[in-house]
């Protein structure tokens, strides 16, 4: 099935054939395409998504005319390239089985915990392995076609990990880096994966590998030296046909400025004051996340729920807000996450409400970024407590958006956010009694106290955003080939 949408100011318009010279210098690979499908005036319409990564890859994107590869999220539905806001998109088609399979399965029922210190029981099924490398087979295709003679391809994350290999050996004229967004496992959790081999070269057909956290750039070198027998050194290692490649930590950001701007906006600072006044309670605790096993979830309600019912917290001057918004549905480990939350707030609400007030106000739904903002501002405490995260933007949201310098942020130190945000109140999110203790430090420190941390989280946050990011990166990327040996 192919699809014409039309075309808008916002919008994308698709073009008559796929292109069959290749052509773009700049090739950005990822799961998804940076665009969505809305209903429109005259019919469908594709309007950029938000997000950090869109923001940040979109003007080089359009400095270098590049094209930008991934599944534009239906099943079963052959699209031809468009443009979107001025970017060519260049759609994968992904079968209804193949979601089901190679995105639902090997994805996120395999990688995703495995990826995540196994917090879940990872899945392996031969079939979803078949189908993963059939769809990263299928990308690498894609991106072979379209890519021009010595292109730059920067590849994205754990859906993909085959492709850079697979790419080499269709166009071993490409410059390839891979970004890996959540974390790398450690050797013992790694040596699981029964296709452990082919992961890992995978990977390293990547001429430049960049991970979140030091920790897990060495866990993948290590494994090289281990597992594939390569020789490594430092963040070196030299791959069949004496390649030399890096693999080293870039850790991702948000774009800071826009972040403040909307904080600042009179909008968000007329709904912060309505949500505080609403809420009608003195210190307000946040929390928000997708509701996934790996978020510390029931650890941070549990925790909170002691403080109120040991009285050390007074649920008629603090209430906390959780969001949670829905993620995976389908998927029955989330099912019964959502299933446990609500019952443990539940009980928390159920002892320890009044007419008037809960404790905890839950929300299970999507908001859009300027209530979340609004949030942000409104919040004097922010409790981010993964139990495994490769960065975790919220934390660096919350900060960028305390334009005022106010606000404590309460931060797990398995989060990789937590390397870079020294001064947020760290805490180990499986120790409940230490965590209530930090939670408290947080929500009792002196103003003046919190000032200054937060005024260091914040010059941390604004030197280093998503942007440079992205071209600290690609200008390492570039500089692929020198050196050529291991020890220089």
């Amino acid at each position: 099935m192919t699809s014409n949408p039309e075309s808008k100011s916002d919008t994308a318009q698709a073009t008559p054939d796929r292109p069959t010279t290749p052509t773009a210098s700049f090739v950005v690979v990822a799961n998804r395409l940076p665009v969505e499908r809305v209903p429109g005036h005259d019919g469908e319409e594709w309007r950029m998504s938000p997000g950090g990564l869109v923001t940040a890859l979109e003007p080089v994107l359009r400095e270098k005319g590049g094209v930008w590869i991934g599944w534009h999220g239906v099943s079963g539905e052959d699209l031809e390239p468009f443009e979107a806001s001025g970017i060519q998109v260049v759609p994968v088609p992904l079968s209804r089985e193949e979601v089901t399979e190679y995105y639902e399965g090997m994805s996120n029922a395999t990688l995703w915990p495995l990826y995540h210190d196994s917090v879940a029981f990872p899945e392996y099924h031969r079939e979803w392995w078949d189908a993963y490398r059939a769809v990263n087979q299928r990308f690498a295709e894609r991106v072979a076609a379209v890519a021009g003679e010595g292109a730059i391809v920067w590849v994205q994350d754990y859906q993909l990990q085959l492709v850079p290999r697979m790419l080499r050996e269709l166009r071993p004229d490409v410059r390839i880096g891979f970004f890996l967004h959540i974390p790398f496992p450690p050797a013992e959790l790694f040596q699981q994966l029964p296709w452990r081999r082919q992961i890992l070269e995978g990977i390293a057909g990547a001429d430049l590998v960049g991970f979140q956290v030091p920790k897990d750039a060495h866990n993948f070198v290590r494994l090289l030296r281990q597992m594939l027998r390569y020789e490594t050194r430092r963040d070196r290692f030299s791959a069949p046909g004496g390649r030399i490649g890096r693999a080293r930590a870039y850790p991702i950001s948000i774009d800071v400025e826009a972040f403040a701007q909307l904080s600042d906006s009179p909008g968000v600072v007329a709904r912060a004051q309505e949500v505080r006044h609403d809420l009608g309670a003195k210190t307000i605790l946040f929390g928000v996340d997708r509701l996934d096993y790996t978020k510390g979830l029931r650890q941070r309600i549990l925790a909170v729920g002691e403080l109120f019912s040991e009285g050390r917290l007074d649920p008629e001057e603090t209430v906390f807000v959780q969001i949670a918004t829905p993620s995976r549905e389908r998927v029955e480990e989330y099912q019964r996450l959502r299933d446990d939350i609500e019952l443990l707030i539940g009980r928390i609400n159920g002892s320890m409400s009044t007419i008037a007030r809960s404790p905890i106000t839950y929300l299970h739904t999507h908001f859009p970024k300027d209530e979340i903002a609004a949030m942000y501002r409104a919040a004097d405490v922010l409790i981010v407590t993964p139990l495994r995260d490769g960065m975790n933007l919220v934390a660096k949201e919350y900060v960028a958006s305390k334009t005022d310098g106010s606000g404590a942020l309460v931060l797990s130190e398995f989060a990789g956010a937590a390397e870079e945000l020294k001064q947020a109140y760290i805490v180990n999110p499986y120790d409940i009694n230490g965590m209530k203790e930090m939670i408290l430090q947080a929500v009792r420190d002196s103003p003046a106290a919190k000032r200054r941390r937060m005024r260091a989280l914040r010059r941390q946050v604004l030197n280093n955003d998503i942007h440079v990011w992205a071209d600290a990166f690609l200008h390492d990327l570039d500089l692929i080939g020198y050196p050529t040996t291991l020890e220089s």
